[in-house]
């Protein structure tokens, strides 16, 4: 069975490499993210640069929302929706590193593509 599209099989190191980006969001914010993009940019698989530039997106995208919700909180309405984010990465961080642990891409919905 011959298939058109090349897929590359992630390692297992690569896998949990990816699952620690995923997660560490949760707690670290942008910083994981940023640690793997930046030391696999030129090295690394194309599969854990692209995951790590995923995560990094969706992170930065998550930093604006609090600081969004920060200045919303001058107006009482930013302390109802950090709830709310944290709820959003919290999520979507556990469904990233699952998939990752799977070997499968994952693409957060709502996310910023600054990094492309």
């Amino acid at each position: 069975m011959e298939t058109s599209n090349i897929v590359e099989v992630a390692s297992r190191d690569n896998r949990n490499i990816a699952v620690l980006t995923h997660a560490g969001g949760i707690l670290f914010g942008f910083i994981p993210a940023l640690i793997v993009y930046l030391l696999k940019k030129d090295s690394g698989s194309v599969w854990l640069v692209q995951q790590s530039k995923e995560a990094l997106n969706f992170q930065i995208t998550m930093l604006i929302a609090y600081v969004v919700a920060s200045i919303l909180s001058a107006l009482l309405i930013g302390i109802l929706i950090f709830p709310l984010i944290f709820m959003v990465n919290l999520i979507f961080c556990i469904l990233a590193a699952i998939k990752a642990s799977n070997g499968e891409s994952y693409r957060y919905p709502l996310t910023l593509r600054l990094l492309s």
